[in-house]
């Protein structure tokens, strides 16, 4: 009798993935290939981690972190640093611009809405296998925490950076009243 190679079942079944599965129905679909443009920010970088970067109202030295054995100089800045500011600036207007839909009022203090934002680039640069990693700490003062966590949940939903970041870099989302 010829020999037979045994598959089990389950590895011919197809793999269902939460990317492919099909969304609730309160996503938003956005063709950001054709939906008009709202605004457009640019920035010339020369040199790299170790440059220099000039847009419109910007105008920045960069410095390669000294994690990544680099200088980490004084005054400098990394493009990790600049997302972790330009996620969480967004993310706090988009918390600010949500909360009216789901009936909550926002401090109108800026102090008391904080959005510390961490990126890491995690992975291994000996073989260029490098991604990012987002931790977003919320602190409000003045909010019960449950209108807190509505206001974060449909943040999530609007902020462009999330959006963009979503099931592609993993993001952990902290609540804390002050």
């Amino acid at each position: 009798m010829a020999s037979r190679t045994f598959t089990p079942m389950l590895r011919q079944a197809i793999r269902v993935s939460p990317r492919n599965t099909i969304a609730s129905p309160c996503r938003r679909f956005l063709n950001t290939e054709t939906a008009p443009s709202l605004y457009s920010a640019r920035a010339r970088v020369v040199g790299a981690r170790t440059g220099h970067v000039d847009g419109e109202n910007l105008k920045v030295d960069l410095t390669m972190a000294k994690a990544l054995g680099g200088t980490g100089d004084k005054g400098k800045t990394n493009p990790e640093e600049l997302f972790a500011a330009g996620y969480g600036a967004c993310f706090q207007s988009a918390m600010n611009a949500v909360a009216p839909s789901v009936g909550v009022r926002m401090p109108t203090k800026t102090e008391d809405s904080i959005v510390e934002s961490t990126v890491e680039l995690v992975g291994s640069m000996k073989d260029l296998d490098m991604g990012l990693r987002v931790q977003l700490l919320v602190k409000v003062r003045g909010l019960a925490k449950e209108d807190l966590e509505k206001v974060v949940s449909k943040a999530k939903q609007v902020c462009p950076y999330s959006r963009a970041t979503k099931d592609n870099v993993y993001t952990t989302v902290k609540c804390e009243i002050m």
